[in-house]
């Protein structure tokens, strides 16, 4: 790992005449947890969607565990993604999915296999692991795109809303996980609503607004940031950081060519 799991330099990306994401920057350390917040279409999963490979930026660059995010073919093996509606074969149970998944990162079948068998066992899935995909319940789903997003024991997690269509013991149990995963240094970069869980385990918060990012620290310097107003919580100081026209943001056409910005 470099000094830096993420770096990006004046990230941006247009779609026509609209600004998606406008010159971010951002430089994450190793295994830390960074909490990425923002009112619905600011600009997160055009973010993670950059930073991931997924989609090119317009301007700027970005390094995600040491590679360069145009190098895709590196980059796939030091990161796992999971975004917000996973990508499952349905026609698989959960077993054959996650050992597909092994065999896509090319790893060793014996020492994966009990990894695999720990994990199913860790999110409650074990006595449907052999069940197809299709009649799996929307959190399961979920769990299984958890999995294997970190199966391969990435340097750099992106998990955008990891915890949506879960019950309270299983966003448990993935908070646990994410603690975990930061414990072994595995850098985890969060995107959810859920603002407790982001106050429970993020390291640093960053608040991305209409494409710009307008605040960024730990969630307690963020809350005493708004302690005068009575109300020293996460999501006060949420609000109060995500003050802008909201009215000229509601105003956008929506754009069905747009399918990577988060709606």
């Amino acid at each position: 790992m470099t000094d830096r799991a993420i770096v990006a330099e004046e990230l941006t990306k247009r779609y026509r005449d609209d600004l998606a994401v406008d010159g971010l920057s951002l430089s994450i350390q190793p295994g830390s947890v960074y909490g990425f917040l923002g009112p619905n279409g600011a600009g997160k999963t055009t973010t993670m969607r950059m930073l991931t490979s997924l989609t090119t930026p317009t301007a700027g660059s970005a390094t995600v565990a040491g590679v360069p995010i145009t190098d895709r073919g590196s980059l796939t093996e030091r990161i796992g993604y999971l975004p917000a509606d996973p990508p499952v074969f349905e026609e698989l149970t959960g077993r054959e999915h996650l050992r597909y998944v092994t065999r896509l990162h090319e790893l060793p079948e014996d020492a994966t296999r009990r990894r695999v068998e720990d994990l199913l066992e860790r999110f409650d899935l074990l006595e449907d692991a052999d069940r197809r995909i299709a009649g799996y319940s929307t959190g399961m789903r979920k769990k299984v795109g958890i999995i294997g997003a970190v199966i391969h024991e990435p340097d750099v997690v992106f998990l955008d809303e990891p915890t949506s269509g879960l019950d309270p013991r299983a966003a448990r149990t993935v908070r646990n996980t994410l603690a975990a995963l930061a414990d072994r240094e595995m850098t985890v970069f969060l995107s959810t609503h859920v603002l407790p869980v982001v106050d429970e385990l993020a390291d640093v918060v960053g608040v991305i607004d209409d494409g710009t990012l307008v605040a960024e620290a730990p969630p307690d310097e963020l809350k005493r940031r708004v302690e005068t107003t009575g109300d020293a919580s996460l999501e006060a100081a949420f609000l109060d950081v995500t003050r802008t026209d909201q009215q000229a943001r509601d105003r956008r056409e929506p754009d069905e060519n747009r399918r990577d910005i988060d709606a």
